[in-house]
């Protein structure tokens, strides 16, 4: 069995973005399906669809109401096979997104779970009494504001939510829940997925004693914009079970061949090495978190971060990345550190496409896009519409994929509204200006994905970091790869012994006389001879 996924890099769609086929201003399964080749020439393995089952969409299809269809506005069962044999064809491998820990309240198990307390569904989510004086059974908060209990008239309960009220959580202490759930994972590996992307994968389980989350032990300077981020979470997520679960889940895919998994940790405290036990041997394949996804772009940062985890779980696999559909751009949250945006989005790829551990790209970020400025009238995102004016919300990182400079950028007709606006700042980094341009960001990421895919050092190679102070940071790849980054706008210089020529993708780097010469925002890649000795 081959390990496809160690190391690859996997380009992520959200489906209402990415193409509309059928002009209704929401993209579609058809038109992920025509542009594949984008993907595919782009240099990705793997191709990660965001959620495109039935759903009512208050979370954009993260409120799942039919766990084994498509929804209508996606298209249909036979849209998704065929955008599954024409990847299959262009050489990619296809994760689909899976949102097990929670169900829209439009799923006909909560529907029949709310009627009675001894129903067939009764037990199938989590329901409480109330307290004495009528309030939650305990203290814990939704990721979308308020507490995390919504009470219910029909059975005088209470049932738990992580985020909407709407999205109300199942119960996995049921182990007919993690029976049905385990024929969903085979209904897709079925139709041919390579693998999965688990959301939300350390909340599956709750405290027993549904015991109070205590307060954040951090200090903290002001009130943070959304309450959550009060409390340290240890009862209302992280328990020890989820890691049985995800056991299971390996066992599924390996009952398969060549699957892969990924997990999302969603967790401020101790991301790192949760993403080390979550990927464990015999758990999940990879793991992921936002641990890289803030606005710190220095040194001693990413060579932490990656330290932390290579060293706390050698048996684990990372899978990293900057931006996704639920944070601001990097682009965008670094642009302080670039001479030029397009500069800094192409050494951030670089940077990115040379650490150990796999690699998630988010769409438009091999454009160098950056977040829309959208006003409160524009949103269509709960969590932005519910803490607005901040933390800034999630449909600023989710406008429409820009193809070419007409109107709405190729995204849908010219005369059609697409579901979120395509403006001016967006438009102008298209696909189609880029494609064949010396010196685009589209040409950089194109150049470095095939350099990592021709060079094993970088898909496999250990890493091992060399002290220098800020702003530069320098690592060797396998024995015989330098990596060498100045992560600013202004030029530096160090001294070098040990290293041969430049290969690869370099920009702004030259080497002469045992010194490196680094321009504003230089990256560049070398051979090392013997010893490596940076200062």
């Amino acid at each position: 069995m081959t390990e496809w996924w160690r190391g690859s890099v996997t380009y992520q769609v959200y489906p209402r973005s990415f193409q509309d086929d059928n002009g209704d201003g929401i993209g579609d399964l058809k038109g992920i399906t025509r542009r594949l080749d984008h993907i595919a020439a782009l240099g990705c393995d793997a191709v990660w669809l965001s959620p495109f089952f039935t759903s009512p969409m208050l979370d954009m299809g993260y409120d799942v109401a039919d766990y084994t269809d498509v929804d209508p506005v996606f298209g249909t069962l036979a849209d998704f096979d065929a955008l599954v044999a024409r990847a299959h064809e262009l050489g990619l491998k296809v994760i689909i997104d899976q949102v097990l820990n929670h169900s829209s309240d439009k799923h006909p198990f909560f529907e029949q779970s709310r009627t009675s307390r001894d129903n067939d569904k009764a037990d199938w989510y989590i329901w409480e009494n109330p307290r004495h004086d009528g309030t939650p059974p305990n203290n814990w908060l939704s990721v979308f504001g308020g507490p995390a209990w919504q009470w219910d008239a029909r059975r005088k309960q209470y049932y738990m939510h992580s985020f909407l009220p709407e999205q109300p959580e199942l119960n996995f202490r049921n182990p007919a829940v993690v029976d049905y759930m385990e024929g969903v994972l085979r209904f897709w590996l079925d139709r041919g997925v390579d693998g999965f992307r688990f959301d939300t994968v350390n909340y599956f389980f709750k405290d027993r004693l549904l015991r109070d989350d205590p307060a954040d032990y951090r200090e903290k300077t002001e009130a943070p914009g959304n309450p959550y981020e009060m409390q340290y979470h240890i009862f209302s997520k992280n328990q020890p079970e989820n890691l049985v679960w995800m056991e299971r889940i390996r066992r599924v895919l390996d009952s398969y061949e060549n699957r892969a998994s990924v997990g999302e940790m969603g967790e401020a405290h101790h991301a790192i090495r949760m993403m080390g036990e979550y990927t464990a041997k015999g758990r999940l394949h990879q793991c992921y978190s936002f641990e890289l996804m803030g606005y710190d772009y220095s040194a001693g940062f990413f060579r932490r971060k990656i330290e932390e985890f290579f060293t706390g779980a050698p048996d684990g696999w990372p899978m990293w990345a900057f931006s996704n559909h639920d944070v601001v751009r990097h682009a965008s949250r670094w642009a302080k550190h670039g001479v030029s945006q397009d500069v800094l989005a192409a050494q951030a790829g670089a940077l990115l496409l040379s650490f150990q551990g796999s690699i998630c790209l988010w769409q438009g970020e091999e454009l160098g896009q950056t977040d829309t400025v959208l006003g409160l009238d524009e949103l269509t995102d709960p969590q932005g519409i519910n803490f607005w004016p901040e933390p800034i919300g999630r449909d600023n990182t989710r406008t429409p994929m820009v193809w070419d400079g007409s109107a709405n950028g190729g995204f849908t007709g010219g005369n059609v509204k697409p579901w979120l606006p395509v403006k001016p700042p967006q438009l102008a980094r298209n696909v189609a200006a880029q494609a064949g341009m010396d010196g685009s960001v589209l040409e950089s990421y194109r150049a470095m994905l095939a350099f990592r895919r021709e060079t094993p050092a970088l898909r496999t190679g250990d890493t091992r970091f060399l002290d220098l102070p800020e702003p530069i940071l320098a690592f060797t790849r396998g024995d015989g790869l330098l990596c060498i980054f100045n992560l600013s706008p202004r030029a530096m210089e160090v001294q070098a012994r040990g290293i041969g020529k430049l290969v690869g993708p370099s920009t702004g780097v030259t080497h002469s006389d045992d010194k490196l010469k680094l321009g504003p925002n230089a990256f560049g890649f070398l051979t090392v001879d013997g010893t490596v000795s940076l200062s």
